[in-house]
């Protein structure tokens, strides 16, 4: 009888898709390839092939505005920058919202969390504030003694394995370190554990990175209830919401905990949030204080929702971004060489790359916009969704149609760029951030861009650049594997590993710094 239900209920879908696709025909919509009933073009999405490549192949068959249907979901494939710049600049407001899903409806606190909140008073008042209290530059600047505190660190660490020699280092878990030790202080006020620091035991130090991912960066399955709604309805979605339960109450766990620990320090200490003024609060003491004076808006669970999104954005992708272009520049020696000449003629000898450095490094910067050219650390942007009827680049756009910007086919456009597969940072020389304009969108773009990118690009810059300075690097074998996983957040298939040494002019300074 069951059986019953399910093929009366697929026959009733595809009449109605049929119907549905009858009327869209009438209308002025962009290239698609054939849709089979039900599934729509799901088909032509096939593994391991990742899903931003599938989506790439297609646009170079059937241009760079291009529209699917993925089981009951319309969605309109954008891959060139003129069309991304007519969806978010005249139809910035339209595409301002996201597509609700069965993972938002776990994860983002009732949508409260403002990359994933409707366009409206919610998503203005912590966009505001992220913008004011986190990612201004006056922020930045005080951020910067954690990181330094950081990357020096690192280097230690570095220095205490390589001193006797050269020797192999695995650095993807040293760069998770960085990334989640520095998040960690800035959103709590410490490290995630004090092992982790310096060249402590890393077995402690892996064994808290793998929970930490495995609570904020779950290996989720594909989540086709967003595809076909009509499954939740039946069911089919029990084993994945049990899943999506369970993540959610070890995250929610984690940041309640940091949020009672500061709660109660305060108190036990007496620190009013008008003393803890004077030094640099983290970012739960700043909320903490918000709430006392707006306990309405500012509740535990927005609270929550801020917290998760400085993980989920600013940990992993910093560290797959700095893996990346260690990859680059172990692949590329004579590009390696040529930033070290750079730090090397504007960095004092005598002393460690600071702050007021970087600005004098275009040549680093230009390898790092480079490497978030090639491999971007987001492939496919966040999902926009429409509001309502509109026209991108002539074509009658739908309501209710999610829009997926293809990033990476994007940036290996060969009509933008000379030989667009090829690691060419010169090719950004003399080229400022303005003047990209829709080329090169790492961070999204329009009103929903993310805010963080001011502080990814100096963490990353600061640690590859403190990197080079003191250490000499070496790849293992003829090339470094440049392979991309299959996923959101590019990932490597193997252990980066590399042969290091510390450079004989920097062991003093190594040894002053440790």
């Amino acid at each position: 009888m069951e059986n019953l239900y399910c093929y009366l209920i697929a026959f009733l879908l595809s009449i109605v898709l049929i119907i549905k696709l009858g009327f869209t025909r009438q209308q002025n919509l962009p290239p698609s390839p054939f849709a089979l009933p039900i599934i729509g073009h799901l088909y032509l999405m096939k593994k391991p092939v990742p899903f931003y490549q599938a989506l790439g192949s297609l646009s170079s068959k059937y241009g760079p505005i291009m529209y699917l249907r993925l089981g009951a979901r319309p969605v309109l494939v954008v891959s060139s920058a003129s069309a991304a710049e007519d969806c978010f600049t005249k139809n910035d407001i339209i595409f301002a919202n996201r597509p609700k899903s069965l993972g938002g409806d776990y994860f983002t606190y009732n949508y409260t969390a403002y990359a994933w909140a409707d366009y409206g008073h919610i998503w203005r008042t912590l966009r505001r504030f992220t913008v004011i209290e986190i990612f201004s530059s006056n922020n930045l600047k005080k951020s910067f003694p954690i990181l330094q505190d950081e990357v020096h660190c690192l280097l230690h660490q570095l220095f205490t394995h390589t001193a006797s020699g050269n020797q192999k280092v695995e650095l993807k878990p040293l760069f998770s370190i960085l990334s989640t030790n520095f998040m960690m202080r800035i959103v709590a006020g410490k490290r995630g554990t004090e092992e982790v620091a310096g060249a402590a035991n890393m077995e402690v130090a892996k064994k808290f990175l793998l929970e930490f991912k495995e609570i904020f960066f779950p290996s989720m399955i594909t989540n086709i209830c967003d595809l076909f709604p009509i499954l939740r309805l039946i069911g089919y979605s029990k084993g994945i919401e049990k899943i999506y339960v369970r993540v959610q109450k070890m995250r929610d766990e984690f940041m309640q905990n940091l949020i009672d620990d500061i709660r109660i320090r305060l108190k036990k200490t007496s620190s009013s949030f008008e003393t803890a003024s004077v030094r640099n609060k983290s970012l739960i003491e700043t909320l903490l204080s918000l709430q006392e004076s707006e306990p309405e808006f500012y509740s535990d669970d927005v609270l929550k929702s801020v917290i998760v999104l400085m993980f989920i954005a600013g940990v992993e992708t910093t560290a797959v971004v700095l893996e990346w272009a260690m990859s680059l520049l172990l692949n590329n020696p004579d590009v390696l060489q040529k930033v070290r000449a750079e730090i090397d003629c504007n960095v004092a000898n005598g002393r460690m790359l600071n702050d007021e450095d970087l600005v004098n490094l275009p040549y680093l910067c230009c390898v790092i916009k480079e490497t978030l050219r090639l491999y971007p650390p987001a492939p496919l942007l966040l999902p926009h969704f429409s509001s309502e009827n509109c026209i991108v680049g002539g074509y009658h756009i739908p309501q209710g149609t999610t829009i997926m910007v293809n990033a990476w086919a994007m940036h290996r456009d060969s009509k933008v760029w000379e030989e667009p597969n090829k690691f060419k940072p010169e090719r950004f020389e003399g080229i400022h951030s303005e003047r990209e304009g829709f080329k090169h969108i790492p961070f999204g773009m329009g009103r929903r861009a993310c805010p963080g990118a001011a502080m990814a690009i100096r963490t990353i810059s600061f640690a590859l650049g403190s990197l080079i300075q003191c250490f000499e690097w070496e790849k293992i074998g003829p090339e470094v594997d440049m392979t991309a996983s299959y996923g959101l957040s590019l990932s490597k298939t193997v252990p980066l590993v590399a042969m290091c040494s510390p450079r004989q002019d920097m062991i003093g300074m190594l040894n002053r710094s440790s």
